[in-house]
């Protein structure tokens, strides 16, 4: 059995501790995951384990012969070779082997009768050989397929220069060598990051049937989950192991820090005790040894800290406008890329509320109907219709590129640029919501001009989410979020009353978050349907394709279609003559809300002028406009309730 083992391993940066006589032990079987919060030095283990980084003391064993793959979470660009040739080279560990066997042939050749040595020789080439063939090497040609297809990779890609991919699909490529070396022991940092959805069930099927041990960081809960059976945290330099996958190890460390809190709002009270004896006295001759010995004793103390990552934030972002019962209508949706068709004949109404998740294939036109609907892209055919009242914020990776093009200066720190673009009522609340999203301590102080790609992404989907919207168009948001942003994210999207639409690689934040399904179909044709829409969220959807899968034939019904197939053609008429009478009157009704809602915004600050509060007849009179526009306010949300409840008696 192959292992690599360590034993009281310690390393330090500086005057900081990364690892404090750490011992692990990872074999042939091995499925655990690596925990910790961001810089608690995860990533550096792991390049000890792979040998990249040479500790300052203690053992690392490795068995004789044991194959370690490390990949790292970015940085790896392949040029020089098509992707096969590039894929191929995973096996250049086999041709030392063959070169090997061939020479152990020449000298059996030469070898005479069956002695000690010939037996030798036979048994390491029957040795190599059995290696050689369990590597897959001579099948290398459908392996390399096989991996390569089931990474995302086009039939056509196999033969196009390495150097034409993006940085995701170079990542792709160094996961898919990985694989293709079929190591004893696997080490992965981030394997999922630029995986999609179809691509991460593909690797957790090939980890299922992997013999080896494999040791994994990933923010991806659910691919965690069904993947490793073990977890390791690192925390303040030391490593803990948890039994159990990793929704398992968080509620354990959860029950653990309940302990940790209380022991340490304890020492922080004797910590406030204790500084304030030692202001109390340490000026005073008479007791200037006793607040010695109180600040040595502080100096001594071993500070308790709790885990970044599993601090629980709660954080809410300003509340949605008023908008009517449809939030938007696409008609007759198409959009091609020269001769590619990629969406076709697409027709959806979205309502208020919902939370829909666009699914399928990679080049199914997901991002592309995402633009479409955020107006960043405006050649397509068919139209686009925003219900009344809708105000619409747009994420997408994009927008991360562009924040250092903004008005805003590249010296600009993280904590000045989300001050200028946050309401006023937010700012007490800014720290929480940075650190939320992975700015924490110093990291706010960082000009943008130095923020890394994540970084930038991180901050971009912030700053949309401080504004007062109604409609969020979402593209990746969890990209560069660690496990708890993604809970915070998540929870805060679910009390957003307002309507989403967004894609998503993420599983658990996919079933979490949707409650219907738009599946495109991929390739788009103009003479059949494109898309299919599902009245449930993401699990339901897979469990209606799983059933399909099978042979079973289940007809997708909307919530009304029995209802609407009873109605004669004149009813029909008469009923959505009605409904469009109802929605000129909610977005009159909406229209006038702003109105006065801007009218109350006005009166309210006109009542903090110096030169209003500080005369009486003047405030009185302001005063009483107020109260007149907050009435006329109430008075037409109720008039609104009114409408939208007949509105929805209508199915709307």
């Amino acid at each position: 059995m192959a292992f690599v083992q360590f034993s009281k391993v310690s390393l330090a940066f500086g005057d900081r501790d990364i690892l404090k006589e750490v011992s692990l032990n990872l074999a042939t079987g091995t499925r655990a995951a690596l925990a910790g919060a961001n810089g608690a030095g995860k990533s550096t283990l792991m390049k000890v384990i792979a040998g990249k980084i040479i500790s300052d003391s203690g053992n690392r064993s490795v068995q004789q012969g044991c194959r370690i793959s490390y990949l790292p979470q970015s940085g790896i660009v392949h040029r020089g070779k098509t992707l096969r040739e590039e894929a191929e080279t995973a096996y250049e560990a086999m041709l030392l082997l063959i070169a090997r066997m061939e020479e152990l042939g020449r000298e059996l050749e030469k070898s005479q009768g069956e002695n000690s040595r010939t037996k030798a020789l036979l048994l390491e080439h029957h040795n190599l050989h059995e290696e050689i063939e369990n590597s897959g090497y001579y099948r290398r040609d459908a392996v390399i397929s096989q991996v390569l297809l089931g990474l995302g990779f086009l039939k056509k890609d196999l033969d196009r220069k390495t150097e034409e991919f993006s940085g995701g699909w170079q990542m792709r490529i160094a996961l898919a060598k990985i694989l293709l070396e079929n190591p004893d022991i696997m080490l992965l940092d981030e394997p999922t990051n630029y995986l999609d959805i179809e691509a991460r069930s593909w690797l957790e099927s090939w980890l299922a049937s992997f013999p080896g041990g494999c040791l994994l960081v990933s923010h991806d809960r659910y691919f965690l989950d069904i993947t490793v059976n073990e977890v390791y945290e690192i925390f303040q330099g030391d490593l803990k192991r948890y039994v159990g996958n990793y929704s398992a190890y968080e509620k354990t460390r959860a029950v653990e820090l309940e302990g940790i809190v209380k022991r340490y709002n304890a020492q922080q009270e004797e910590i406030a005790k204790t500084e304030a004896l030692i202001r109390r006295f340490r000026y005073k001759a008479s007791k200037a040894a006793f607040a010695q010995d109180l600040i040595k004793r502080l100096e001594k103390m071993e500070r308790i800290e709790i885990p970044e990552h599993l601090k629980k934030i709660k954080i809410r972002f300003p509340p949605s406008p008023h908008s009517g019962r449809l939030a938007l209508t696409l008609e007759g949706i198409g959009k091609n890329y020269g001769q590619r068709q990629v969406l076709s004949n697409l027709d959806l109404t979205i309502e208020a509320g919902e939370r829909l998740i666009v699914a399928g294939p990679n080049g199914a036109g997901k991002t592309t109907l995402l633009r479409i609907i955020a107006a960043e892209d405006k050649t397509h055919e068919g139209n686009v219709k925003y219900g009344a009242g809708i105000s619409m914020g747009y994420f997408s990776q994009e927008e991360a590129e562009n924040l250092s093009a903004e008005r805003f200066s590249d010296n600009m720190t993280v904590e000045q640029y989300i001050e200028a673009e946050a309401p006023t009522h937010l700012i007490p609340r800014l720290r929480d919501m940075l650190g939320a999203f992975l700015f924490r301590g110093d990291d706010v102080y960082k000009a943008l001009s130095v923020l890394s790609g994540g970084e930038k992404s991180r901050l971009a989907l912030l700053r949309i989410l401080l504004k007062p919207i109604n409609l969020l168009v979402l593209d990746e948001p969890t990209n560069h979020l660690d496990l708890q942003s993604k809970d915070i994210l998540l929870d805060c999207l679910k009390t957003f009353k307002g309507t989403i639409i967004f894609v998503s690689h993420d599983r658990e934040f996919m079933e979490a978050l949707s409650t219907k399904t738009l599946e495109l179909c991929y390739p788009a044709k103009p003479d059949c349907c494109s898309h299919r829409l599902f009245y449930g969220n993401y699990a339901y959807y897979l469990d209606r394709i799983a059933r399909e899968s099978l042979g079973e034939i289940v007809k997708e019904q909307p919530p009304t279609a029995d209802m609407a197939c009873r109605v004669s053609r004149a009813e029909e008429k008469q009923r959505q003559a009605q409904i469009r009478r109802l929605e000129r009157q909610e977005a009159e009704i909406l229209k006038r809300m702003e109105e006065l809602e801007a009218e109350k915004a006005r009166l309210e600050n006109e009542l903090t002028q110096p030169e209003v509060y500080s005369q009486g007849d003047k405030a009185k009179e302001v005063k009483l406009r107020l109260d007149e526009t907050a009435a006329a306010l109430d008075a037409k949300s109720r008039e609104w309730e009114t409408v939208a409840e007949e509105l929805s008696s209508y199915g709307k």
